[in-house]
């Protein structure tokens, strides 16, 4: 499909896509997605099928769809670092918890890191997890569960030490903030 066919094409169905995208969105993300899908649909002018309609209709759900997710993110990204603003008192707080916690990683073996890593960064489930690493679902439940107990050891062991002296001059030293609320999530219990 030449330029000029795909323009007619463009030209003939632009409005239906519109009105099946806005049945769905508010006009802005659907006039976005309605640009989006013939945006597709261009790069994919070769596949087009002799009835086009219902395969461009499919690009703009899809595409409606990935911006519903993307946003569903970005809305749980937001509650999260709100949840983690509004709990720290000081940032600097915030970065020598975060310090406790990737050092409590660092401390772990490889595997277990990985165990910890698959299920809360990557959010995977544990049967999700284990095909990553190739084991049975009972078998990484087991891993994760020793991870766990490993990485909330390591956390409980760094609070038990003294903060490293500084240079500045102060007369009192801050505590040392918990790392309980940052770790829970990786060492799968409430503080």
């Amino acid at each position: 499909m030449d330029t000029s066919e795909f323009a007619v094409l463009y030209q003939e169905f632009h409005r239906r896509v519109l009105a099946f995208t806005l049945r769905r969105a508010p006009r802005d993300v659907a006039v976005e997605a309605t640009d989006q899908a013939f945006l597709i649909a261009w790069s994919r002018r070769d596949k087009i099928p002799s009835s086009p309609l219902p395969w461009l209709l499919v690009i703009a759900r899809n595409v409606l769809y990935e911006q519903y997710r993307s946003q569903a993110r970005q809305d749980v990204l937001a509650v999260e670092l709100t949840l983690l603003t509004s709990s720290v008192e000081h940032p600097t707080d915030a970065v020598v918890e975060r310090m406790s916690v990737l050092a409590g990683l660092g401390s772990l073996l490889s595997s277990d890191r990985e165990a910890l890593m698959l299920t809360v960064w990557d959010g995977l489930s544990n049967s999700e997890a284990a095909k990553v690493t190739g084991c049975s679902t009972a078998t990484f439940a087991v891993r994760l569960h020793r991870a766990r107990r490993r990485l909330a050891a390591a956390l409980k062991a760094a609070e038990a030490q003294p903060p490293p002296p500084t240079t500045s001059v102060t007369t009192s030293q801050p505590p040392r903030p918990s790392t309980s609320a940052l770790g829970s999530s990786l060492t799968g219990h409430q503080p």
